[in-house]
């Protein structure tokens, strides 16, 4: 398994529109192969900042993923980000909490 995390730094009046304008992808994401979760969402604590997390089967989905974005005519953020952070995180091991 393959886990990414992330996290967007933006202006707090901005975070609404910028999520809004990630369901689509969001959705598309959710489709394809090997995608367990995908999930952009607003920090409840910092109101400038949206955390990402995914989790995939496997790196190999994530690398066709990644492919699949890098295709596709990019188009301008509706809104400015500030900072961006993402970190990919190969997953050896994983059990449920409290086993």
């Amino acid at each position: 398994m393959v886990i990414v995390s992330g996290r967007f730094e933006l202006d707090p009046a901005d975070r609404e529109a910028f999520l809004a304008s990630r369901v689509e992808g969001m959705v598309r994401s959710r489709a394809e192969q090997g995608c367990i979760t995908y999930v952009l969402s607003a920090d409840p604590v910092e109101p400038g900042v949206v955390q990402l997390y995914e989790r995939w089967a496997s790196r190999a989905d994530l690398d066709a993923h990644l492919a699949g974005m890098q295709a596709a005519p990019a188009s301008p953020p509706p809104v400015p980000v500030n900072r961006v952070e993402l970190l990919v995180h190969d997953v050896s091991n994983t059990a449920p909490l409290g086993t």
